[in-house]
């Protein structure tokens, strides 16, 4: 993106949060936290490569700002290897429920500044403080270490993020942050949290949906495979075995 390009950007977002904010002030009835994003979807097509979202808002009075997102929830396995014979191979393994496929936080401040680990962990704030739970009956300490194989298996392809992103205030009540989503975003709906935060304690909280989803010819061909998941199959060997007898033809011609 250019100069010119995010100068513009940044003032289309700045008038559209004026105008959010201008009708409750005058109303007398403004609310603490205003909220948006510059899309609702994220659409993924055949070249998707990654993406990033815009979100922008306006606090009525100065404080701070935490934004998370979530995607959908899901079952993960983490399996530890151990090397047997000179061959790395699975061993055990700890299986988790209530893992989310996507997670990022973004913050204007350090968190653990903004609030003490009490406020942060009653509403799950950061990656250390979200619930996974282990359905194996594992000891504690084991738990942990899968656990934290599993945050960083997640962080390594991208989709739980290294550390939060900064959100900037372009005044004392207008801020904006980039969520990105990287090319292997999952799909489904992903829940937006914005927590603004006074003296350490949680003043408003804004919640938004925004939906990952798969259009055009890879939409078809996904829907496709999971409806039809043996006609499928059978379809990919048939291209495969055609695709080999051609590839062998042309050869023995060369």
């Amino acid at each position: 993106m250019t100069f010119s390009q995010h100068t513009l950007r940044t003032a289309i977002v700045t008038a559209i949060t004026l105008m959010s904010v201008a009708l409750p002030l005058k109303s007398g009835k403004a609310d603490a936290l205003v909220v948006d994003l510059s899309n609702h979807l994220v659409a993924i097509t055949t070249g998707f490569t990654g993406t990033d979202v815009l979100l922008f808002g306006a606090v009525q009075n100065e404080g701070d700002v935490i934004v998370t997102v979530r995607g959908p929830d899901q079952d993960m396995v983490v399996r530890r290897k151990e090397r047997t014979l000179g061959i790395w191979v699975n061993r055990e393994s700890a299986t988790f429920k209530n893992v989310p496929t996507y997670y990022a936080s973004a913050s204007n401040r350090p968190m653990d500044i903004i609030a003490n680990d009490n406020v942060l962990q009653d509403y799950r704030i950061g990656l250390k403080h979200q619930r996974f739970i282990a359905t194996n009956d594992i000891p504690q300490a084991e738990q942990k270490t899968y656990r934290d194989a599993l945050v960083r298996n997640m962080q390594n392809v991208g989709l739980f993020n290294q550390r939060p992103a900064k959100i900037s205030f372009l005044s004392n009540q207008l801020f904006r942050t980039d969520i990105h989503f990287p090319a292997n975003t999952p799909t489904g709906t992903y829940m937006i949290n914005v927590y603004l935060i006074r003296d350490g304690r949680i003043a408003s909280v804004k919640t938004t949906p925004l939906v990952v989803s798969k259009t055009g010819v890879s939409a078809e061909v996904y829907d496709f495979a999971h409806r039809y998941s043996a006609l499928y199959g059978i379809i990919a060997v048939i291209i495969a075995v055609i695709s080999g007898w051609i590839a062998s033809v042309v050869f023995r011609k060369g």
